[in-house]
């Protein structure tokens, strides 16, 4: 019985897996078993980096918000909790976005913080 070669569906497949390894260095894009296990890892951290970006910036944006408090005579933890009280909801994203391109528009909002 004569040997089945698989067809276009095969073929179709182990393309769009080298067309994702495009760019990839060595056999990593050439070679179908080496490229597949390098999409594979590839494709697990991008998965798990979507989620790890959404942290690193909230770090970001605290890191931020400290330096800037700190430039005022408070601390971060002290500008947050006098927010809270004062009923001001700014989110952490604004605060450092403020704290960058408007100094004087923070220093207002930490005399805000402040006055409670």
């Amino acid at each position: 019985m004569p040997r089945a070669a698989r067809g276009f569906k095969a073929r179709r497949r182990r393309k769009k897996v080298l067309k994702q390894a495009s760019g990839y260095v060595g056999g990593r894009h050439r070679l179908y078993r080496s490229a597949t296990e390098a999409v594979d890892r590839a494709l697990n951290y991008a998965y798990r980096d979507r989620r790890q970006k959404k942290r690193d910036f909230r770090s970001l944006w605290i890191v931020r918000i400290g330096a800037a408090a700190h430039e005022h005579g408070t601390t971060y933890s002290r500008l947050m909790g006098g927010l809270k009280k004062a009923g001001v909801d700014l989110d952490r994203k604004v605060l450092a976005n403020l704290a960058i391109m408007d100094p004087a528009g923070f220093a207002a909002v930490v005399q805000t913080s402040q006055s409670n």
